[in-house]
């Protein structure tokens, strides 16, 4: 069973969200939070997989509950849930180690298969979400980057693998590679796609497609 928490300082969408998944075999909520604060009492006490994160909360909001989780080393996968659509909030939750984006108006079906990818390891934004994060190159043109042509095949697969949440060792170990070749995989991928680090190029290969929500 996946465990959620939800935080949301609205009664309905917190009730909308726990009847909804509760109705999943898989997903099992095991407490609400109403503010940031809660959030984070909750998510030690509780030991969810997945917290379901709005950012517009009273006193602690969404994005400082974020950064305080992470301060706390509490290892739960945390998905952004939010009505919210500044992109200047994408990148600061980003770096919180946010492991997913998505907006209130996601189709139902579609935030439970984010649910279920987000505790499987991946990373997973809304495309506005990820377009926010990458450098207007890699992210201004609809479809797939013309770039990702540039990369070789074992590029990509690394790719793929950063974007699921892999460290350089991981990959290695997976590719049955030593952890240096890895490193230069990623160099190339970050200087071929205009990147910047490992999260741009997370973003990138959800964002065209490399990896299913």
């Amino acid at each position: 069973m996946i465990r959620v928490l939800i935080a949301d300082d609205h009664p309905v969408v917190r009730q909308g969200l726990r009847t909804f998944l509760g109705v999943q075999e898989d997903i099992e909520v095991v407490g609400e939070a109403t503010d940031g604060t809660d959030a984070v009492t909750l998510a030690e006490s509780l030991e969810p997989d997945v917290v379901l994160l709005d950012l517009n909360m009273p006193g602690v909001d969404g994005q400082a509950a974020l950064g305080e989780l992470r301060a706390r080393g509490v290892g739960a996968r945390v998905l952004v849930l939010t009505s919210m659509s500044e992109r200047a909030l994408v990148p600061p939750a980003v770096r919180a180690s946010a492991a997913g984006y998505l907006y209130k108006d996601v189709d139902p079906d579609a935030l439970v298969r984010a649910i279920r990818a987000v505790n499987d390891g991946h990373v997973l934004f809304a495309p506005e979400a990820a377009d926010a994060m990458l450098p207007p190159a890699a992210g201004g043109g609809a479809g797939r980057d013309p770039g990702l042509a540039a990369l070789t095949e074992r590029e990509r697969e690394v790719l793929v693998q950063i974007a699921l949440g892999r460290s350089n060792r991981e990959i290695a170990r997976a590719l049955v590679v030593s952890e240096k070749t890895i490193k230069t995989h990623v160099s190339n991928i970050l200087m071929k796609l205009g990147l910047a680090d490992r999260t741009q190029a997370a973003l990138h290969a959800v964002r065209n497609g490399l990896v299913e929500g």
